[in-house]
């Protein structure tokens, strides 16, 4: 699908849930967001029509997200039934890794091509302060099962909040000992993220680079601190650096600081149906109520094409409050729209 900006969309992101077994301090309050019924929550039937009719029109690679994915029953098999659909390339997952140990030989027998794993601290103390439970071994219980399917590409997702007992290096380190590329995620100034201090990824690749002198790309010496230096890969925006010594790579995804709205790929469907077409506005179309009021695929195709005829140029993030009220930024958390 080529949108009015010229921009190419194959990628959609699908939240099938809402709900979570952390309380991370970015996506959430403590006490949790006021669940929606779960009658309100498409099926997986209407996920996959709603897929089968995206792939029609140029869909190619599909993330599950949530809330957190793993808290929703029969997810292996719906990445079964998306991996055989004619069109789709690529089916990946994000998730928190806690409950990923059980399940893992189930999603490498369904086909999944990737895991983003979310690992903000290796440290059980900090852990407990930012998602509020205390999972930290499990996660890593999950990433160590991971580990164990090499035909799955891993991804280590980690947000800088700059609080020292994070230990943001120490995130990095995996990168050394293993085959897994660390990626360190700008905050999204989005419902509870928006209070919060974060760093942005030229800071985080300048702390990186006073670590590890030999960071480079390509073979070219840091600094300056450009994230568009880095190497781009797969699907996304994340920008990849190499250290020597390293399995794996360092990279950074820098929507703030960064803009990268002009090669985005992507839209979103919340674990209600809205389809957004931009993280950052409210705006978009209700598919569930297309397939509940009946409506044929074409009728679905059109509602889709009108929606992403509106998809902006890109966010303004960072911009004044008044710019971000006049652009109806988005209001709902994270675990609302879908991470």
């Amino acid at each position: 699908m080529i949108d009015r900006c010229g921009r190419n969309i194959d990628y959609l992101r699908i939240s099938v849930t809402d709900r979570c077994n952390l309380r991370c301090i970015y996506c959430m309050p403590e006490e949790g967001v006021q669940h929606v019924e779960r009658s309100l929550i498409l099926q997986e039937e209407e996920i996959l029509r709603i897929c089968r009719v995206m792939a029609e029109l140029g869909i190619r690679k599909i993330k599950l997200t949530g809330g957190e994915p793993l808290v929703r029953p029969r997810m292996p098999l719906l990445v079964e039934k998306l991996k055989n659909m004619p069109g789709i390339e690529k089916v990946t997952l994000t998730t928190n890794g806690v409950l990923l140990k059980e399940q893992m030989r189930d999603f490498a027998q369904a086909g999944l091509d990737g895991l983003n794993i979310s690992l903000d601290t290796m440290d059980k103390a900090c852990s407990r302060r930012i998602t509020r439970r205390d999972e930290l071994g499990r996660t890593l219980e999950g990433i160590r099962e991971a580990q164990g399917y090499p035909e799955i590409s891993l991804k280590i997702n980690c947000v800088p909040l700059g609080i020292p007992e994070q230990d943001l290096c120490q995130i990095a380190l995996i990168a050394r000992d293993h085959k897994v590329h660390v990626r360190f995620i700008e905050m999204m100034p989005i419902g509870f993220g928006a209070g919060l201090p974060c760093l942005s990824g030229p800071e985080l690749l300048e702390r990186f680079y006073r670590r590890w002198p030999q960071l480079q790309i390509l073979g070219k010496k840091l600094p300056p601190f450009s994230i568009y230096e880095g190497e781009p890969l797969g699907n996304g925006p994340c920008h990849y650096y190499d250290v020597e010594g390293f399995s794996g790579k360092i990279g950074f995804i820098s929507a703030v600081s960064h803009k990268f709205c002009g090669e985005c790929n992507r839209i979103r469907l919340t674990s209600q149906g809205f389809l957004k077409t931009c993280l950052q506005y409210a705006a978009g179309r209700d598919l569930r109520a297309v397939i509940r009021n009946g409506g044929s695929d074409e009728e679905m195709k059109k509602v889709i094409l009108e929606a992403l005829a509106e998809k902006p140029d890109g966010h303004v993030f960072g911009g004044s409050l008044e710019k971000q009220k006049e652009d109806k930024t988005e209001k709902l958390c994270m675990a609302q729209i879908g991470g």
